[in-house]
């Protein structure tokens, strides 16, 4: 010990205690295992369809840097504003922190940087049109715009033949303005534009525009859509006063009001049929939507279901319609028969199985029906029709015509979601580009998925998730103004520090901190370096890790 000497048991120190450097022993000898650092991922970016790296874009919102984190959505989804509006969010039932808590609002904190970013035209490029091969898309709904948007990244020259007027598919003329304003969907459409794609509206494949004019593309992607109503297959659904839901939300997005009187039903449980029904509350009418299974059978997002009901929309489950009758043209009646749930069908959910001798009627003057939809196909030569009434695909999105490939609710999407339908313009896009020769880079063997459990909760303590703000129930039904608001910067900070970032280092400096050998320290650049001279490989670093970003592996070579 030196100079220092202790010559009583009562002059010694009440602990031991080094009194010079721990670094001149190197102890990392002592060691069998290693910590390392190792990114995995969150659930919740396997739960998005989208692919956005949710837990890299909700840093850059900690840290301030709204425009990087728009940069970061836009890798992977071109309409962060319609998404974080309308999407159903399958991200956040994956969320780590739900069984802990209440999960985040993931598609809340996508809204919020798309809306920071709303005058911000400083889109992100990956390089200019140095591919010389063009792509006709065809469609301009989700799938559409997603493809277009990432072909016209790598670089290829795009054009989207639109047959409406103005481009957005379902997107402009089946979500209520309640819900998605347009001037949202018209921001991100223009960013699009933006990248060089080419919208040609009034533009019908098939009517004014010949199939055999796309033969001047080296490729075609078919996005059309499903926008023509499932038939109810029922006596009168041909009288006045019966509309398809459809076709209803299309005249309301046309600026046009359909007539309805003043005994509505609604006939469906899905978005269509929901997004019907508030309309017509908001037409200034009384509604009540019938569907044949019970409440959690319905495929509408419950949020919306929910936003229906404290609006005033009546539910009545577990009935079917049977006929419609009416008077002088016009429909005045319909007959129903009560259902009971059977054994699960196709779709998993319980079948709805007739109950004799139950039919009943109910005086209406409006029918809407929104029992669903499917794509009209009409203008595609017979060879692509062959999975029913949608195009087959293989897993490329290839209808195995060369060059010809398909996706979103026409081909890939039966649901209608439009965050799949996003999806499949991305990953037909890939599919495109090394059709045409090139190979998109392999991201390496798969992350591990951060497990629940695996959280160190000691780190954050529970918390409320944030509280959307909303137009007032009495305000809302008077009015077609987007009813939902866009959260703060305050509650987006509240919300992304609540986030468990499962599997992603943020540099905490909790590993720095408890590393007994003060083994590990930093980097100019901020990263963090292991002095495995001095690790013991103890596994408290790894332990304490509050988003699983480390583990322990076993050293290749056993020190004897």
């Amino acid at each position: 010990m030196g100079q220092y000497k202790f010559t009583t048991v009562e002059e010694m120190p009440p602990l031991a205690f080094s009194l010079e450097s721990t670094r001149k022993i190197p102890t990392g000898s002592w060691r069998h295992v290693r910590p390392i650092y190792k990114e995995k991922s969150s659930p919740c970016e396997i739960g998005c369809p989208a692919g956005e790296n949710i837990p890299q874009y909700f840093d850059l919102v900690r840290n301030g840097k709204y425009e990087e984190a728009w940069h970061k959505i836009l890798e992977d989804n071109p309409l962060p504003g319609v998404t974080g509006r309308v999407c159903y969010h399958p991200c956040e039932g994956q969320c780590n922190r739900g069984p802990y808590d209440e999960e985040i609002a993931i598609h809340n904190i996508e809204r919020f940087v798309a809306d920071k970013n709303f005058r911000n035209r400083n889109l992100p490029r990956s390089g200019e049109f140095h591919k010389s091969e063009k792509i006709a898309v065809i469609g301009s709904g989700p799938a559409g715009l997603s493809c277009a948007y990432q072909l016209a990244r790598k670089g290829y020259r795009v054009v989207i033949y639109e047959s409406e007027h103005e481009p957005g598919g379902m997107l402009r003329y089946g979500i209520p303005h309640y819900r998605l304003p347009k001037n949202i969907l018209n921001k991100e459409i223009g960013d699009i534009k933006s990248q060089g794609v080419d919208i040609s509206v009034d533009s019908k494949i098939g009517g004014n525009v010949a199939w055999t004019e796309l033969e001047k593309y080296d490729a075609v992607f078919v996005a059309v859509g499903a926008t023509s109503s499932r038939k109810m297959e029922v006596d009168g659904e041909d009288l006045q006063g019966v509309y398809s839901g459809v076709e209803f939300l299309y005249e309301l997005n046309n600026g046009r009001k359909p007539k309805v009187g003043n005994r509505v039903v609604v006939i469906g449980g899905g978005n269509t049929a929901i997004d019907a029904a508030r309309s017509v509350l908001r037409l200034g009418k009384k509604v009540t939507v019938l569907y044949r299974r019970t409440r959690s059978e319905m495929p509408a997002v419950p949020e919306e279901i929910e936003e229906a009901e404290k609006e005033g929309v009546k539910f009545e489950f577990l009935v079917a319609p049977e006929e419609l009758t009416g008077n002088r043209g016009k429909v005045s009646k319909i007959e129903l028969i009560r259902m009971k749930l059977g054994e699960p069908d196709e779709s998993g959910r319980r079948k709805p199985v007739p109950l004799r001798n139950s039919n009943f009627t109910l005086p209406v003057d409006t029918v809407i029906s929104a029992i669903g939809e499917a794509p009209d196909l009409s203008f595609l030569p017979y060879s692509f029709l062959k999975k029913g009434v949608r195009i087959f695909v293989d897993e490329n999105y290839s209808t195995g015509v060369p060059g010809i490939f398909a996706g979103g609710d026409s081909a890939t999407n039966p649901n209608g979601t439009v965050v799949n339908a996003i999806r499949a313009g991305k990953e037909a896009a890939i599919s495109i580009d090394e059709f045409l020769g090139w190979r998109a880079k392999s991201d390496g063997a798969p992350r591990e998925i951060v497990k629940p459990e695996e959280i160190n909760t000691f780190y954050f303590p529970h918390e409320k998730r944030v509280k959307i703000p909303r137009m007032k129930v009495d305000s809302s039904v008077s009015t077609f103004k987007e009813v939902n608001k866009t959260i703060s910067d305050a509650q987006a900070l509240e919300e992304v520090e609540r986030c468990f970032s499962c599997g992603t280092c943020l540099h905490c400096d909790v590993c720095m901190t408890f590393c007994p050998d003060v083994a590990i320290s930093k980097d100019e650049a901020g990263e963090y370096v292991i002095d495995y001279d001095h690790c013991k490989g103890c596994g408290i670093c790894v332990n304490e890790c509050p988003r699983e970003a480390m583990e322990l592996v076993e050293e290749e070579t056993q020190w004897v």
